[in-house]
This record gives structure tokens, C-alpha cells and sequence, in this order.
């Protein structure tokens, strides 16, 4: 007689659980690209309530920045060491201070100051969300991964409109960055109550132990290149439209969100894909993609027509990017949190160096150097991976490396 045995209590309580944690991280990642598109729209009502011209306010993006390294550094390893989620919960307590206090302040110092400590949060919140991820769902997470990324592309979409509206309506800044904080108090309540998934570390004892500092290395380099394209088109094109006629400042915050929201859908369509291609022809379409796009925009610089177009073509391409990185690294190595962490101080220093020298030079040689450095960018990536491919042991040898104890 054939017996049917149906779940027990106990795993049809831990499959929910695991799908809250995946449904709170994905809700975390909205909060994140809120807050990764503020800035940009922001950056010239922050230059005029600190009296600064353009060119000094562009430092904010390096403040932002380096806040990011220093969140990777250090939060990688707490999540090495402690539970998750109260880790997450404090960084949320910080960003959501920061972003209150932030258009109060009348110095731009103190502005630097204030993003620093936000970027080093949101950096910390960043690293939390990806890594404990992957240790939730192991093997299987490169279309969850895609997924996570889309609802980053999901808020960075959003946070454009709501400062084009909110600017409409009070013709400033202020209540722009109080919104947000409003937006993603709840995110950090939710988390509260939720259990850390059980934290995973290398054991040292076995070759999974052993960090391959070159492919860490080499990776961590990939997304320097590739953040500070990203970081760059996002932060920039508001102010990149504007000064070549192509549309007034709402119509430019417009287009900043039309770049966000075609990598909102172009993250859509790679959560399918991500379970059909592997990882590293995912990546070689879409740097190929990013650089017709941006070849065009270099063509033809000034014709609104091609700016649309172009920013279309680059949300799309880089929709992909990061995550399925992520998930190229994931197959080759085994992801701690301080792997995670140094992952992402290469894309912070990304975002911290490109858009401060785009806009050190903006001014002096003009808009046209905001395509010529991202162009030259996304090239310098398309080139790394090139090598990663050489150098990266393929999946099947680098199957050994994801053995984790679990504490």
C-alpha cells in the first residue's frame, strides 16, 4: 500500500520564513535604490541651500562614495560575526537620521559629512541584503539575485519621480529626503521582527577556507568600473540634459528615472534569463550592449532624441550587471560576508572616483566628458572580464569552494 506523506509542520513553517526573509530583503533593496537616484535630482538644491557651485557640490558624490567603501569594509565582517537583521536595522536607524538632517544643514562640509555617514549605512545594508541572500538560498540564487536587483532598479525609479513632484509642488529639496525617510521607516520595522538566517563561515580548515584574493581582487575591480559607470550616467545625466538643452530641470528628472526604470525592466526580463544563460554570457551580452549604447550618445551628443534613447539603452544593458556578477563570483569561490564586503568596496570606490572627475571637469571642458569618461569606463570592464573569463576556474572545478560550515 503506498503511503502519501505530505510536508511536515516544521518545513512548511521554515519555507515560509525563508520567503518572508527573501520578500524583506527584496523590500530593503527598493529602500536602497530610493536612496542610490536622491541624490543626483537633489544636487543642485543642495549647492544652493550651501551657497557651493556645481563644481564644488560634485564632491558629495565622493563623500557618498567613500561613506560606501567604509560600510563595505567594515560590514562584511559584522555579518561574519553577529545576526543579520539587527545589523540591517541599526544601519536603518543611521540613513534615516542622515536623510532628515541632511537639507537642514547650511555647510557643504557638514553635507559631506552627513552622506558619508549615510553612504557607510546604506553600504552596510547593501552588503547585508546580498549576502544573506545567497546563504538563504545557496546555488539557487542567481534569479533571486536578479530579482533583488530589480527592486533596487524598482526604487531608483521611483525616488526621480517623487523629487520631480515634490520639487514641482515646494520648489525645493527638503520635504524630497523627508519622504524618502518616511518611505523606508516601515522596511526597518518589518526586518525587526524577522530571525536572521543562520550565518555561514569559511572553515579555514578546508580549501573553501582559502580566500582566491586574485579573483576577489579582479572582481572587486569589475565593479569599480562598472559602479562608476552606473553611478555616473545615474548621478549625471539630470545635469548632463539640462546643460545641453535637451529638456528643463523636471523633464530631467524625468529622463533620470526613464534610465532607472529601463533597468527596473531590464532586471524584469533577467530574472527568466538568469536560470536559462549562464552567468558569464549574460554579462558578455550586456557589455556589449552598454557600449553601443554609449558609442551613440558619443556620436551624437546633443540630439534629445539619442539621450533618450541612449539612457534607455543603458538601463537595459547594465540591468544585469551586478547581480549576475554576483552570481559569476558565487560559482567560483565561496561568498562570506567579508568576500561580499571587499566585492562591494571596489564598486564604492567606483562610484566615489568617476563622478567626482566627470564633475571636476565638467565645467572646465563641458558636458561632452560625462559620455567620454563613462564610454572609456565601460571599455576599461568589458576588458576585465575578458580576463576573468581566462583567469576564473570554470564552475565545475570551483565546485569544491562552496562547502560552508554553518554556526
Amino acid at each position: 500500500m503506498t503511503v502519501s506523506v505530505s510536508s511536515s509542520p516544521a518545513s512548511t513553517t521554515a519555507r515560509r520564513l525563508r520567503r518572508m526573509q527573501t520578500a524583506a530583503y527584496f523590500a530593503i533593496n527598493i529602500t536602497i535604490g530610493l536612496m542610490a537616484s536622491l541624490l543626483g535630482p537633489t544636487l543642485a538644491g543642495l549647492a544652493v541651500h550651501t551657497h557651493s557651485t556645481l563644481s564644488q557640490v560634485s564632491i558629495l558624490f565622493t563623500a557618498l562614495a567613500l561613506g560606501g567603501i567604509l560600510g563595505s569594509a567594515r560590514g562584511g565582517r559584522l555579518y561574519d560575526r553577529l545576526p543579520g537583521h539587527p545589523v540591517m536595522v541599526g544601519a536603518f536607524v543611521v540613513i534615516v537620521a542622515m536623510l532628515v538632517l541632511i537639507p537642514q544643514l547650511p555647510w557643504l562640509w557638514l553635507v559631506a559629512l552627513a552622506l558619508l555617514t549615510m553612504g557607510a549605512a546604506e553600504r552596510t545594508l547593501d552588503v547585508g541584503g546580498n549576502t544573506l541572500l545567497v546563504w538563504l538560498h545557496g546555488r539557487q540564487v542567481s534569479p533571486y539575485m536578479n530579482a533583488l536587483h530589480f527592486f533596487f532598479g524598482l526604487g531608483a525609479f521611483l525616488s526621480p519621480l517623487i523629487i520631480g513632484r515634490v520639487i514641482a509642488w515646494s520648489n525645493d529639496i527638503t520635504w524630497a529626503y523627508r519622504i524618502i525617510a518616511l518611505l523606508i521607516l516601515p522596511v526597518g520595522l518589518w526586518l525587526w521582527r524577522l530571525p536572521s538566517p543562520p550565518r555561514q563561515v569559511l572553515s579555514r580548515s578546508t580549501p573553501a577556507g582559502q580566500i582566491p584574493w586574485g579573483l576577489v581582487l579582479l572582481i572587486a575591480f569589475f565593479y569599480f568600473l562598472y559602479v562608476g559607470a552606473e553611478v555616473s550616467f545615474g548621478g549625471w545625466i539630470f545635469t548632463y540634459a539640462v546643460a545641453q538643452g535637451a529638456g528643463t530641470p523636471v523633464t530631467a528628472a524625468y529622463l533620470t528615472s526613464f534610465f532607472w526604470g529601463a533597468l527596473t525592466v531590464g532586471r524584469l526580463f533577467s530574472i527568466p534569463l538568469a536560470t536559462r544563460l549562464a552567468p558569464q554570457k549574460l554579462l558578455a551580452v550586456d557589455l556589449v550592449g552598454c557600449l553601443l549604447s554609449g558609442g551613440a550618445l558619443l556620436l551624437w551628443p546633443a540630439v534629445p532624441a539619442v539621450i533618450w534613447a541612449g539612457a534607455a539603452g543603458m538601463g537595459l544593458c547594465m540591468a544585469a550587471i551586478f547581480p549576475t556578477m554576483l552570481s559569476f563570483a558565487e560559482r567560483r569561490m565561496a561568498i562570506s560576508g567579508q568576500v561580499t564586503g571587499w566585492l562591494f568596496v571596489g564598486g564604492s570606490a567606483g562610484g566615489m572616483f568617476l563622478p567626482w572627475l566627470i564633475g571636476t571637469l565638467f565645467e572646465r571642458i563641458g558636458p561632452v566628458v560625462t559620455m567620454i569618461g563613462i564610454g572609456v569606463d565601460l571599455l576599461l570592464a568589458a576588458l576585465i572580464f575578458a580576463v576573468l573569463l581566462i583567469y576564473s576556474p570554470p564552475p565545475a572545478a570551483s565546485a569544491l569552494q562552496t562547502r560552508l560550515s554553518t554556526k
